[in-house]
């Protein structure tokens, strides 16, 4: 039964392999289709295109601020004092204006940081096998994004959060910091709940409010950031399978033209 099973096993892998060949001749044949060098060459043109053309727009002002897709919202931590606005405000505590602030301050880091996401992604796009190419070129709309994003996001990730933290200790907002702008959300929301708590005698109020400690926003932030960043990514790699005008080079016009056949 075991060497049944091997056997089977064999066989499928010869057939697999038959196919594959096949369909690479189908692309490589002498009527003028693509060699193994040429769709390589394209599915990294189509990253490299689409990593540019979004570092660009998330670069610049309000790239991250006015696109509700990638804006950079508070972190899950903050919910509290999301939570508390309004009731903290009948204690003369305002939160609205620091978190405000936080925001802001967030979105322009991860805007002034973008561009330094550019060289670190042009390192990733190096490793592509033909095995790989062809199951992008032939795959979803966002196969080619998802490839890089599956094979480089913890490595982005831990060369782009130091990039951000250097960003985040920058003065973007007067001469504030994100990270001391957010640790001023946070104490003075702790402020108001110990408000609200001396208030709450014998839990009138109902329960009492929990103070929340300030964490560094680095790793909030960095993950936003490559999150907006692969989705724009994402849209340019959808935009150069499906439309022409969007194929700005030679190579990406031989390949992908492929698709429109």
């Amino acid at each position: 039964m075991k060497k049944l099973s091997v056997l089977l096993i064999s066989m499928l892998s010869v057939a697999l392999l038959f196919s594959s060949c096949e369909e690479l001749e189908g692309l490589t044949s002498e009527d003028g289709a693509l060699s193994n060098e040429e769709i390589v060459s394209g599915l990294k043109n189509a990253l490299e295109v689409g990593t540019d053309t979004s570092v660009s727009i998330l670069h610049a002002k309000d790239g991250f601020y006015k696109d509700e897709l990638v804006k950079v919202i508070m972190p899950d931590e903050a919910k509290p004092i999301l939570d508390a606005v309004d009731e903290l405000n009948d204690y003369g505590v305002n939160l609205q204006p620091l978190i405000d602030d936080v925001v802001l301050s967030m979105n322009r880091s991860a805007e002034k940081a973008a561009d330094r996401a550019t060289p670190i992604f042009k390192d990733a796009i190096t490793n592509m096998s033909i095995t790989d190419a062809l199951g992008i070129l032939y795959g979803e709309d966002n196969a080619a994004t998802t490839y890089l994003k599956d094979n480089t996001y913890n490595e982005l990730k831990s060369e782009f959060s130091p990039e951000i933290a250097e960003v985040l200790e920058e003065k973007l907002i007067g001469d504030n910091s994100t990270e001391s702008l957010y640790g001023d959300l946070v104490s003075e929301y702790n402020r108001g709940v110990g408000l609200y708590n001396a208030a709450n005698f014998l839990g009138v109020l109902g329960e009492d409010k929990e103070t929340i400690s300030n964490t560094s926003l680095t790793d909030h932030v960095a993950t936003k950031a490559l999150d907006g960043l692969f989705l724009k990514v994402e849209n340019e790699e959808k935009d150069i399978r499906k439309d022409p005008i969007a194929r700005v080079t030679d190579i990406l016009t031989k390949v992908f033209s492929k698709l429109d056949e």
